[in-house]
């Protein structure tokens, strides 16, 4: 999953001298912790180091971390969501390009690059409530309390994000991921109405751009259903849902993604690979499987650990 260098000694180095904003907004910074995973753990693609809250600031939205997102101003009303202005990404975050051309350079083909986006709907969810919730009450209250206003932002939001995930295509990114991180706090209903129909906005513009279209979403067993309408290449499912099963809910039409629970990486060796292999032996049915974690790496994770997953994931493999 993405950053996962995070648990690298190479990216707390580089941590140590700058701060997380100011590491997203260094191009050379950048592309310097994007690359670490590839070189030190040897995965299968680079993903560009970044924040599911940069595209903000194309709104007109000033966001700082302490470590988490935290918007001063949050959105809240009808004439917040107003004052919105919808700006160019390519104007107002050029450094996601600009890391995007350098790692194009220095990746050379050397494994693919993927960009990112965070969804209209869990990136609208961190402006509404400010900042991490866990019930993120004050985005459900604009649903059901004003629809018309929650539907105004998130057509501002999926328009910023269309832009944004179309101009890491142009600077090199070859493939997309769509991070639906809190879609799993709607019912069916409401994500069909709030969720489902701007994931499918965005995948539609890029339909025609010749790149894989990742979606992951988490916690979302009780919307497959509603997923199958996605318009993905490739479906990421978390790790409490097993992939055949996901599958088959899903039509077995997309490739799967998925799923290791992240906190298995803190057990001994052994333990992972049996784990891994577990998820492995059950992935021949599937139409195709991109073995990765079920969320993020945990910033603790012993980095002999990883390579020891991925040395097994490749063995297996070929074997």
């Amino acid at each position: 999953m993405r950053q996962a260098g995070r648990c690298l000694p190479e990216y707390r180095a580089v941590r140590r001298r700058v701060d997380f904003v100011s590491l997203c907004r260094t191009p050379e910074l950048a592309a310097q912790v994007t690359l670490q995973p590839v070189d030190r753990l040897g995965v299968d693609a680079a993903i560009l180091f970044s924040d599911i809250l940069v595209p903000a600031e194309s709104l007109g939205l000033e966001v700082r971390f302490e470590p988490g997102p935290v918007l001063d101003r949050p959105v809240r009303s009808a004439a917040d969501i107003d004052r919105l202005r919808l700006g160019d990404p390519r104007e107002q975050v050029p450094f996601v390009y600009e890391t995007l051309r350098i790692l194009s350079r220095e990746l050379a083909g050397r494994v693919p690059l993927i960009g990112f986006a965070g969804s209209p709907f869990t990136l609208s969810a961190y402006l509404v409530e400010g900042r991490g919730s866990r019930l993120f009450e004050q985005i459900k209250c604009l649903l059901f309390g004003d629809p018309a206003a929650a539907h105004r932002l998130l057509e501002k939001v999926a328009g910023v994000t269309e832009e944004y995930l179309l101009a890491q295509v142009e600077a090199g990114a070859q493939a997309v991921q769509l991070f639906d991180t809190w879609a799993g706090l709607l019912g069916p209903q409401e994500y069909r109405e709030f969720g489902l129909r701007y994931v499918r906005r965005i995948f539609d513009r890029l339909r025609d751009r010749g790149v894989p279209l990742i979606y992951f979403v988490l916690d979302a067993a009780h919307l497959l259903d509603e997923i199958r309408g996605c318009g993905a290449d490739v479906v990421g499912v978390d790790w409490r849902l097993d992939l055949a099963e996901a599958s088959y809910r899903l039509g077995n039409r997309f490739v799967m993604q998925g799923n290791l629970d992240p906190t298995v990486l803190l057990a001994p060796p052994a333990q992972i690979e049996r784990r891994a292999e577990a998820i492995l032996a059950r992935s021949g049915a599937l139409p195709g499987h991109v073995f990765n974690l079920g969320h993020g790496v945990l910033p603790d994770t012993p980095v002999e650990h990883v390579e020891a997953l991925v040395r097994f994931v490749r063995q297996y493999a070929t074997s």
